[in-house]
């Protein structure tokens, strides 16, 4: 294999040598408790000394309380992992390990917006003006996502069945670690949500607040 050949989600997590890595939306993921800032700041010092860590290009978050790192290959015409990232996590990993830390699979997730719409190109234009984001590279017609890779992405979606006078609607989705989400889905439950679909599970939830405001609790499960 080459170091650019895909991996399907699943076939990422089962690796050997990424066992606390998890697949979310917007890529590979993995969050590192630490105890101060200087210890996340080093952490981060001897990632930057991994070998061809600067062609995987990947995101690093620092805090004070962790280091969370996402990888994810994007190109004209595909999103996901590859067998380059996956090299790359497992050196991640065993630097961490080196230094003794340990990660913490169940504190990663991402978040998402989909506005829904009759006709997207319609309002796609809209939103890039307003929120300054840019097309993503594998999806140009329907996907936006910050250039700086600060905000949630923005997904649009076609919807069948329009509101009345044929407007649209927003709504929200979580990304969780698969193996995370039907704790989720059963904490939201219990604080006052109900289930609007199932249907698509384990790839997301629909559910909905007790105003009807909608939201999607998403694994990579089932999208392979």
């Amino acid at each position: 294999m080459t170091t650019t050949e895909p991996m399907t989600p699943r076939e990422f997590e089962e690796a050997d040598g990424v066992e606390d890595w998890r697949v979310l939306g917007e890529g590979a993921c993995i969050y590192f408790p630490t105890a101060t800032f200087a210890e996340s700041a080093g952490l981060v010092q001897a990632f930057a000394e991994i070998a061809g860590v600067e062609d995987r290009a990947p995101q690093i978050d620092v805090r004070a309380g962790g280091v969370t790192i996402k990888l994810l290959t994007i190109t004209n015409d595909y999103a996901g992992m590859t067998t380059g990232d996956l090299d790359v996590a497992r050196q991640i990993s065993a630097v961490a390990r080196n230094l003794g830390l340990d990660a913490d699979p169940s504190a990663v997730q991402s978040f998402l917006v989909i506005p829904g719409a009759p006709d997207i190109s319609e309002v796609t234009p809209f939103w890039r003006a307003f929120l300054g984001y840019e097309p993503r590279a594998d999806s140009p017609d329907e996907d936006l996502v910050d250039p700086r890779d600060r905000g949630p992405s923005f997904w649009f979606e076609s919807m069948e069945e329009p509101r009345p006078g044929g407007l649209g609607a927003i709504h929200v989705a979580v990304w969780v670690p698969y193996d995370e989400a039907e704790a989720r889905v059963a904490a939201a439950l219990a604080a006052g949500g109900r289930m609007v679909r199932d249907e698509f599970a384990p790839a997301w939830w629909t559910l909905a607040d007790a105003a009807g405001n909608e939201a999607d609790i998403a694994t990579t499960r089932g999208r392979d």
